[in-house]
């Protein structure tokens, strides 16, 4: 009779049914380690997956129930949070789950004799109005919204606690990530996949602007292989933050005019007109702002790069959605 081996890392997943924990999950799930994907609905085990997948329903702002689904981990991939996204986080539950369960994982998790690798999901917009382009991690950090205010705080208490011996923090900083769906009932809330279901339907895609504001736009499987790198690097990530990108800068009227071709080739009609409409009062300033990023440090450290190309993420993003219709 053969054992199981026991001696595999063990890698738990926090907001692993959320879009990019999913991706996360599934990259990893090809790997010989155990998984334990956490969420506060059921989690989807990756078909086919070499490593043993532990699926694991709580709610993780129960400090008891977010001890019990990290207990033992070797890695702790943060990717969790506030219902709603951005929009959200000025609500009672926002501060709650962005920054409170961030504390009570460093709590429940320290261990200063072996301390966990614990990789944070955070954003590249928590340096708030880019000062510069590209961005390349060495600007102040002047979060310019209470959503950023909460990530760069969480980020913070990580670092911290990095620096104390009690675990090895990674801080990742997305930027604009967009793409299909892991698995069946995830989709991409951002605003590609936004003005993909507007082309869908038929609807005119709108700007706030006049179209030639840049993002930097990274495939949700890109994403995912770069967490991959930070469980595979720790010694060299391990107490700052990093920079996610493609370093292109896409101005975003181009990319929904390309959103709206590939809408129309799937629904047989004519491709949306994409049009420049008033925004709203609440649209923070760094909307109106052209964000393109240098991942250098990142790629330098870790071998990562964004394979993915544009023109081919918009393509998977569209047709993806087009099956969910």
């Amino acid at each position: 009779m053969t054992t199981e081996p026991t001696d595999r890392p063990l890698v738990t997943v926090l907001g692993a049914t959320g879009f990019v924990g999913s991706a996360v999950l599934a990259a990893l799930a090809g790997r010989d380690l155990r998984l334990r994907a956490v969420a506060r609905r059921p989690a989807v085990g990756p078909a086919g997956a070499r490593a043993e997948v532990e699926v694991v329903t709580a709610d993780l702002t129960d400090r008891a129930a977010l001890a019990a689904a990290v207990k033992d981990a070797d890695v702790v991939i943060h990717t969790l949070l506030c219902e709603g996204g951005w929009r959200a986080a000025a609500e009672p539950d926002g501060e709650r789950v962005n920054v409170g369960v961030m504390r009570d994982l460093l709590d429940v998790a320290a261990n200063p004799d072996r301390p966990p690798l614990v990789i944070y999901a955070g954003a590249a917009s928590q340096v708030g109005a880019p000062p510069r382009e590209p961005l390349d991690g060495t600007e102040p950090d002047r979060p310019g919204t209470v959503y950023d205010e909460q990530k760069l705080t969480a980020e913070r208490l990580l670092l911290a606690a990095s620096e104390a011996g009690l675990v090895r923090g990674v801080g990742l900083r997305l930027p604009t990530v967009f793409g299909e769906g892991t698995v069946p009932g995830t989709a991409d809330r951002g605003v590609v996949a936004a003005m993909a279901r507007r082309a869908l339907d038929g609807q005119e895609i709108t700007l706030w602007h006049d179209g030639t504001v840049r993002r930097d736009l990274v495939h949700i499987a890109d994403i995912a292989a770069a967490f991959v790198a930070a469980v595979d690097h720790p010694a060299e990530l391990a107490g700052r933050a990093w920079l996610l990108g493609a370093g292109r800068g896409d101005a975003l009227g181009d990319v929904f005019r390309t959103v709206a071709r590939l809408a129309a080739a799937r629904t047989g009609g004519t491709a949306v007109p994409v049009v420049s409409v008033q925004p709203p009062a609440h649209a923070p300033r760094t909307d109106f702002l052209s964000v393109t990023i240098d991942s250098t440090p990142f790629r330098t450290a870790t071998g990562w790069l964004p394979r993915v190309p544009l023109d081919e993420g918009l393509s998977r993003t569209v047709t993806a959605l087009s099956h969910h219709r």
